[in-house]
């Protein structure tokens, strides 16, 4: 019987949790052969995939959103579709439609024609440049990994992992996202503008002839048991619980509320918040080579976790307030652990 290291982690789980850290800087160090900087958005794409989540970036044009994805797309041996939205998009140019075909003996019969869906990796690309009614044809995807249509649900092969991106809302023609589909997000990512140092590295590698070499360096039965590690990370009640105080915090004139929830807020996070804030953590732990979440680890993932589901009041948006500015204020005031009447911080 194999004995624990000196860390109390058996180890055969030590040694997948060697793997999973191998496998994610591989696949991180093939992205980098085509994406300069973005180290950030790297990680939170990484860490969606890894934890069998969604992933919505935003940002303006031209900042490498759509090459990244593909950059990822090329570094794993997973089949690739895209999907560009526009707004004369329809949901059956999604998930796919029932066509009439006719075989040689000239019976017909109603055939399923798969859309760009039935795919393990779907790129959205300008997601809300569509009208709600065909990101909608998104929701079942997501959530349920299977599409209907014509009355029968067909199953996705896993794993199956959207990334979408979307256009800053002041944008011209752009539309928002339903509530709905934005929850079904696991991280939003915003993308910014590159440095001066960072610029230079993208022209050397952009109009010099350089073709980065992008290899596949894993597949799908390995992110789906890297998937189910993540799921076993331990993390402590008394960690866990400040985890959904945070989300708790985001509930306007809740028991855990800040001042600033209560005065710009309409809706908080949803439990999904919960459940991403936890597993995000897991992944950081994994990464730094611990095989429990600390209550820094809950820090580092809740505002990519949480920007996204927390919707302002009107005063908030007249205030010029964005939830990051709100989620800040939730994490510094909310206290890691609560004494026995319930305030305090230790």
């Amino acid at each position: 019987m194999a004995q624990p290291n000196v860390a109390g982690i058996d180890p055969q789980v030590q040694s997948q949790c060697d793997a999973f850290r191998a496998d994610y800087r591989a696949v991180q160090a093939e992205i980098a052969k085509a994406i300069v900087g973005h180290e950030e958005i790297v990680d939170g794409v990484l860490t969606c995939l890894f934890v069998g989540g969604h992933a919505l970036l935003e940002g303006v044009p031209g900042l490498g959103k759509t090459a990244l994805i593909r950059a990822l797309a090329d570094a794993l041996s997973l089949k690739f579709n895209r999907i560009q939205f526009t707004p004369d998009l329809m949901p059956a140019d999604v998930i796919g439609t029932n066509v009439i075909m006719e075989d040689e003996h000239g019976r017909r019969a109603f055939k399923f024609m798969p859309g760009p869906i039935f795919a393990q990796i779907v790129l959205a690309d300008e997601i809300n440049r569509a009208t709600p009614k065909t990101q909608s044809a998104l929701l079942e995807a997501m959530q349920e990994r299977q599409v209907t249509s014509g009355g029968e649900a067909r199953k996705l092969e896993l794993p199956f992992f959207v990334m979408a991106t979307q256009n800053p809302l002041e944008q011209e023609g752009t539309y928002p996202l339903p509530e709905a589909q934005l929850d079904r997000f696991f991280y939003k990512l915003l993308v910014k503008y590159s440095n001066r140092e960072q610029l230079r590295a993208i022209l050397d590698r952009t109009t010099t002839g350089h073709q980065p070499d992008i290899r596949p360096v894993i597949d799908g039965p390995r992110i789906l048991a890297h998937q189910q590690l993540v799921q076993r990370v331990v993390i402590a009640p008394h960690v866990q619980d400040y985890a959904i105080r945070c989300v708790l915090a985001t509930h306007p004139q809740g028991q855990f509320a800040v001042g600033m929830v209560n005065q710009f807020l309409r809706v908080g996070a949803s439990p999904r918040a919960a459940q991403a804030i936890t597993l995000g953590a897991k992944i950081r732990a994994l990464l730094d080579g611990r095989f429990h979440v600390s209550f820094q680890d809950i820090k580092d993932v809740a505002t990519p976790a949480m920007r996204h589901r927390l919707i302002l009041n009107f005063e908030g948006e007249a205030e010029g307030i964005t939830t990051d500015m709100v989620l800040d204020k939730v994490i510094g005031d909310t206290p890691q652990t609560l004494d026995a009447v319930g305030v305090g911080q230790r």
